[in-house]
């Protein structure tokens, strides 16, 4: 039970669920103390240690049964038992009518045999089974083990059968329930190559090395991802997120009072002859307002969904965030995302707003801004740009960039290129560099969580 559990844990990891070592653990004692033999009560125990987010119930509940579930495949029925000698002569007779192929089929499917092991495996082997690590093949395979044992040909055959026995003077009635025992005895060898498809999956999972290791996906670039690393790197943001919240709460409840006041201090020491005996602060701002401006053209894609991710991930320790987007038009996006599953609304915008061949243009969204949303930035406001700077030769517009740095308490540049390629090319970046507080380069995921963090404590 020992060596199931270990992999049954490897492979809801390999399955996309967090697990950590005190949680494996954890899941042992579980079973140590609840025992096997309730199979309900067992499942309870694994479930409540080592399942923490809801979206991975789904993972756990389809690979419990493939690693812990004794039930067999819902057995066949052998419909030679029941035949008189004489139905037993008719279908000799009929079963001859059909290729070698399917009549060795049709004779399995009569005396109710189930696939043997070596049959399995050969099939299995036959259809790639043996380098399937995903879950989510699992039907394509059941399916694939179908085809190659002709189960369309097989199904249609039992229908000609029947037709046949019928004009040898077999009556309808006997006839109809020989083709329903027949397609009955099919669907269970369904069921039966659908749960080794299964078993064979959850186990290659279970054997799969870790080489799609988080911690170096943290630190890829972001123009190298496959949309495989992106769901992975999807699921890493929760917890990334979780660590920033407590890791910004904490810094402001220490925090307990602000930067210096020098004309306060001065005015409430004037009694004391000018000696700062009673030193004044500024009132701090706990949470801060922020503004968020993210291109979501083809090269920054990628970068931009996780910093939306990131951002609004943390929003109990921002007073309000206002975020846009833009390609070659820009949109306000904060409505996208009020009261509804974080990933859902970054990939309704990402859906809204597709990559494509039109060209990039921070200038006209800059004036877009200007325009019609120059009322959500003011002096408390952190604005924050996550793009690469490039306009496609458009004009940059670095005069309203000026305006809204100036008007604002902190303008923040993410940009995932290396300095070195900053104004090449159609890049403006150096235009718009010289107007900001602080710039990021946020090549990958590690250094866009540390540039979110530093932003958002300065």
């Amino acid at each position: 039970m020992d060596e199931r559990m270990i992999k049954f844990i490897a492979a809801l990891r390999a399955g996309g669920v967090r697990i950590s070592l005190a949680e494996s653990e954890d899941a042992f004692r579980a079973t140590q103390e609840v025992g096997v033999k309730n199979r309900e009560v067992f499942k309870l125990g694994l479930r409540s240690t080592l399942i923490k987010e809801a979206q991975d119930l789904g993972v756990f509940e389809e690979m419990f049964p493939l690693f812990f579930d004794t039930a067999e495949t819902p057995p066949l029925l052998d419909v030679t038992k029941d035949l008189t000698p004489e139905e037993s002569e008719m279908l000799a007779k009929v079963l001859r009518q059909f290729t070698n192929e399917l009549r060795k089929m049709l004779e399995k499917l009569m005396r109710g045999e189930q696939l043997s092991q070596e049959e399995m495996d050969k099939l299995g082997q036959f259809v790639g089974l043996d380098h399937a690590d995903d879950m989510r093949y699992r039907e394509w395979m059941a399916r694939r083990m179908e085809q190659a044992l002709n189960f369309r040909e097989v199904r249609e055959a039992i229908e000609e059968l029947a037709q046949l026995l019928q004009q040898l003077g077999m009556n309808k009635e006997r006839s109809e329930q020989l083709r329903q025992l027949l397609h009955s005895n099919q669907e269970a060898l369904e069921d039966q190559l659908r749960q080794y498809a299964g078993q064979r999956i959850a186990d290659n999972m279970s054997e799969k090395r870790p080489d799609d290791n988080i911690d170096g996906l943290m630190n890829q670039p972001f123009n190298s991802l496959s949309d495989k690393d992106m769901e992975m790197l999807r699921k890493e943001v929760k917890r990334l997120a979780a660590a920033l919240r407590t890791r910004i709460a904490l810094r402001q409840k220490r925090a307990k009072t602000g930067q210096l006041d020098a004309k306060a201090t001065i005015r409430a020491n004037l009694k004391h002859g000018n000696v700062p005996i009673d030193i004044k602060r500024h009132d701090r701002t706990l949470k801060p307002k922020v503004v968020v401006v993210c291109d979501i053209s083809t090269s920054m894609r990628y970068c931009s969904e996780l910093m939306l991710n990131l951002l609004f991930s943390i929003q109990d320790q921002i007073s309000k965030t206002y975020a846009f987007a833009f390609i070659d038009h820009l949109e306000f996006i904060t409505p996208d995302f009020d009261g509804k599953d974080m990933q859902s609304s970054v990939t309704k915008v990402l859906e809204r707003m597709p990559s494509g061949y039109y060209n990039t243009d921070l200038g006209g969204s800059l004036e877009t801004f200007s325009d019609d949303y120059m009322d959500t930035v003011d002096g408390r406001t952190i604005f924050i740009v996550v793009g690469d700077g490039r306009n496609n030769y458009n004009d940059p517009r670095a005069d309203l960039f000026n305006t809204l740095a100036r008007r604002t308490r902190k303008m923040i540049w993410l940009n995932p290129e290396a300095p070195a390629l900053w104004g090449t090319g159609d890049s403006d970046m150096l235009k718009y560099a010289a107007y900001c507080n602080y710039v990021f380069q946020v090549s990958n995921l590690a250094e866009l969580t540390a540039a979110v963090d530093k932003m958002l404590s300065i």
